[in-house]
């Protein structure tokens, strides 16, 4: 039987923490905050994003200041992100697990819009059932677009043989509520240390998560 992967984007399949904390650190000074080293941003990463400026910044942000912080960011990130690459060998296992008869669809919480033309100049957009970003703010979680995701899909993505592979502990959280598994990998937004607490398989590579994802299904 076919196993569906959801994959996450940045963090994930897109190798970007340093234009991501560089972006974070820029929007920071902007009320004032102190920059953050990537240990440190892992440390303290959480979602809802409103919850790590609270404790990156030491202060809860006002709705002014929260809309400073996300434009600021955001024009950081669009920025550095340019230079980002894929995660090693993504290429490769997206084309693998294809070639296995599996199929997979990505899921990301960053806007729609910028989110498409990136995948498609990295040319493995055909891998892809489907490519969903996010259309509304982008201070939520990531389960609500999850459902709507796999309702999109319909019956190539049953739920039960469903592996989402993320960065953050919301990736876990939605793939809980929808009935998914879910796999964790170290190399994005969280340490090890924060994501082994949420009680699912936690990785180094992406080619583990597949692995796993085979596994947990099979």
């Amino acid at each position: 039987m076919r196993t569906h992967i959801v994959w996450d984007w940045n963090g994930t399949l897109l190798h970007d923490m340093a234009a991501v904390v560089g972006a974070s650190n820029a929007a920071f000074a902007v009320v004032g905050g102190a920059p953050l080293t990537l240990e440190q941003y892992r440390e303290m990463y959480e979602i809802p994003i409103p919850r790590f400026y609270q404790r990156a910044l030491g202060f809860q942000p006002s709705g002014a200041e929260w809309e400073r912080l996300d434009a600021t960011f955001q024009q950081h990130y669009s920025e550095l992100s340019g230079d980002c690459g894929l995660t090693e060998g993504v290429p490769e296992l997206l084309a693998a697990w294809a070639a296995e008869g599996h199929t997979q669809s990505l899921l990301s919480m960053y806007e729609h819009r910028r989110l498409v033309p990136v995948v498609e100049s990295f040319g493995i957009q055909r891998h892809f059932l489907r490519v969903d970003g996010r259309t509304g703010p982008s201070h939520g979680q990531k389960a609500a677009s999850l459902v709507r995701h796999l309702a999109a899909l319909g019956p190539a993505a049953d739920p039960a043989r469903t592996v989402l592979i993320g960065d953050a502990a919301d990736d876990a959280l939605a793939a809980r509520q929808v009935g998914a598994h879910a796999v964790l990998y170290t190399g994005g937004s969280h340490s090890r240390a924060n994501l082994e607490p949420v009680g699912v398989p936690v990785v180094d590579t992406l080619a583990e998560a597949v692995e796993l994802a085979r596994r947990i299904t099979g």
